[in-house]
């Protein structure tokens, strides 16, 4: 009996399991798409949808074939005696356990999704390594989404039922055995390598993620077109700064410095105390006094009222999409690019912040956050920036006067209210001046409030999170009641900030820009900031080096990727952030987006805020060139240690 019927049998279980594979992907990526409808949907075509589908399939085949890589050569691979029952039963196995993972990531992702905007990279084994509730909140999950979970538990039913085992030959003849099986194998080869690298043209590189875009309007739509498995593989062991050559050094400051010359003037107040609430999930959107109609309303009456009694911007902007990226760009003037900050290499450079900055003039400073001491590595970064002292769960845990564990949330931290009551101890208690940051964290999924505002606090039904921002607009008011009567708040900057946005209802909200739209109002009680909403942008980089403005510092010149919203003129004023490969840069009313290498396009967010109609990008190559001097300073100085003035004197 010839081995060409057993050759015949292993391409035939290939070519059905690849199949089964493919269509399980796509599963997956429908499910991913319908579980963020509100993000995809408003903007979906059929010209769009055939777009995403040609894209998936480029990007499963690189994905499948890394997958499925030990599987196919162990199939195919010319040695007669694994041509078992046995074995091949076992090869099966194999199938299903590694093609069933790598619909699992892409099913979690379809959730997480929600919370970063993007699709997960290999750096999220690091953002959770510390946390212990990770089980807990995929449990959470798993019983919420419980559909997911039954469409995951059908798709691996499905694998293993249409795997076809081969049936193996009698060994009759090893000489066309090993030929035939041979000569596959080397045939199948260069087309996997083609498909690895998603092209077969010579001198192109592998598709990497940033290539999703080319199938889309939009780079959040670049996530339906990848795939978790794709984007988990092709970033380990990446490099995130990879320093471009835009511009040759010397010519390099003349377009873009991040170097910024501290100024004092009749603003200025030497000696004050400041206040940084930076609270979780604070969108724009939220917050009724923001908004024109018919957005008003919102679900936050007493930051409302301290809107009406601050400055804030026209238009507002978070560097990042999750926790992590905030706490550099707040602190340290360095926004998100490529990977969150804390999680690449470049964490380890010499680096200054506020604290750092205003320790020789006297400043106490302390970070507060009440989740568990190592969450998100808040904790080692704020001691590697200059914080005097850390406030966490282990510090209130043992505050007799609170109700230690009793207050903790179950999942992430000590719920707001009682938490800002315990920072405002620890404040009354510190010599001025003094820098205080206090991290909230009940505005969060698993989207819970305390027992005692479950009936109280009504739920709006558009969105989980709404009840969660009620609750913790009321543990603000009760924070700033009795800071009024401390004898330091008159004397005191208060900066209120999103960390990022979350869950949105409003389309506006659902845009390129609006993912990104936070609350941020600097309120001084003394009158020192005219209240009012102000021409221009603002972003959470300008928080720092616009406060040391406030504040009056000289000492030194100091590197900061944002701008002193007090001495930039509206129309300088500008915004940028990253997501899946693609630079967003805001400056008047123009918002281009960029690729690495090109405009990819460029709308006018304040006529259009919904970004139906795209510009013609010509007129705004200088955004386009400011935008390429920004990346490749940030690169260069990441790579090179370049984050303090000192450095280059």
């Amino acid at each position: 009996m010839s081995h060409r019927l057993a050759l015949r049998g292993q391409l035939t279980t290939a070519a059905v399991g690849m199949i089964a594979a493919y269509v399980a992907m796509g599963v997956c990526r429908a499910a991913f798409v319908l579980e963020n409808w509100s993000a995809f949907g408003p903007w979906l075509s059929g010209t769009l949808l055939w777009s995403i589908f040609k894209g998936g399939l480029v990007f499963d085949t690189s994905a499948l074939l890394y997958v499925n890589a030990l599987w196919l050569i162990a199939l195919l691979f010319p040695l007669h005696l694994k041509e078992s029952p046995a074995f091949h039963r076992g090869l099966r196995a194999l199938y299903v356990a590694t093609n069933g993972l790598a619909c699992a990531a892409n099913l979690i992702d379809s959730v997480f999704f929600q919370f970063t905007g993007r699709r997960t990279t290999v750096t999220v084994f690091s953002e959770f390594q510390a946390e212990g509730n990770i089980t807990s909140i995929i449990l959470t999950e798993a019983v919420r989404h419980w559909y997911l979970v039954a469409l995951f538990a059908a798709i691996v039913w499905c694998l293993w039922k249409s795997y076809r085992l081969p049936q193996p030959e009698p060994d009759t003849s090893h000489k066309r055995y090993y030929l035939t099986q041979t000569l596959a194998l080397l045939a199948l080869t260069p087309l996997a390598i083609i498909g690895i690298r998603g092209s077969a043209t010579a001198g192109t590189r592998p598709i990497t993620i940033s290539n999703a875009n080319q199938y889309v309007n939009r780079p959040v739509e670049a996530t339906a077109v990848l795939n978790t498995p794709f984007s988990l593989i092709r970033s380990i062991g990446k490099k995130p700064f990879v320093t471009p050559d835009y511009f040759p050094a010397e010519q390099l400051p003349q377009v873009y410095s991040p170097i910024i010359t501290p100024v004092a003037d009749s603003l200025s107040r030497p000696g004050k105390n400041v206040v940084i609430l930076v609270v979780e999930s604070l969108g724009r959107e939220y917050v009724g006094a923001l908004n024109p109609k018919p957005y008003d309303g919102g679900y936050t009456p007493f930051v409302d009222s301290l809107v009406a009694q601050s400055a804030t911007w026209s238009t507002t902007i978070a560097n990042g999409r999750i926790s992590m990226d905030a706490m550099p760009s707040i602190l340290c003037g360095l926004p998100m690019m490529v990977e969150p900050f804390f999680l690449t290499p470049a964490s380890l450079n010499d680096i200054e912040g506020l604290p750092h900055q205003l320790a020789p003039l006297g400043y106490h400073t302390a970070f507060f956050h009440g989740a568990h001491n190592i969450s998100m590595g808040f904790s080692a970064f704020a001691h590697a920036i200059g914080f005097d002292q850390y406030f966490g769960l282990d510090e209130y845990r043992d505050d007799p006067n609170y109700n230690g564990m009793d207050d903790f949330d179950g999942k992430w931290a000590i719920w707001d209210e009682p938490f800002l009551q315990f920072s405002l101890d620890r404040i009354n208690g510190f010599r001025q001046p003094f820098l205080a940051t206090i991290f909230t964290a009940s505005s969060h999924h698993p989207f819970r409030v305390p027992e005692q505002y479950r009936d109280s606090l009504r739920d709006e039904g558009g969105s989980p999170i709404h009840k969660c921002v009620r609750y913790t607009d009321l543990a603000l008011r009760r924070f700033f009641q009795r800071a009024r009567r401390q004898p330091w708040f008159s004397n005191t900057i208060f900066v209120l900030v999103a960390d990022h946005t979350n869950q949105s209802t409003h389309t506006r909200y659902l845009t390129d820009i609006g993912r990104y739209e936070i609350t941020l109002l600097f309120h001084t009680p003394d009158g020192q900031l005219n209240a009012g909403t102000r021409p221009g942008i603002a972003q959470q980089t300008d928080i720092s080096p616009t406060l040391l403005h406030l504040l009056g510092y000289t000492r030194q010149p100091f590197v900061c990727f944002g701008s002193d919203l007090l001495a930039t003129p509206p129309t300088r004023t500008w915004a940028m952030n990253y997501n899946s490969g693609t630079w967003q840069y805001m400056q008047d009313s123009v918002m281009i987006q960029f690729d690495g290498t090109r405009t990819t396009a460029a709308y006018n967010y304040i006529a259009d805020p919904l970004l139906r109609h795209r510009l013609d990008p010509a007129p705004y190559a200088a955004y386009e060139r400011r935008l390429r001097a920004i990346i490749q300073q940030y690169m260069s100085r990441m790579n090179e240690n370049r984050l303090l003035v000192r450095q280059e004197q």
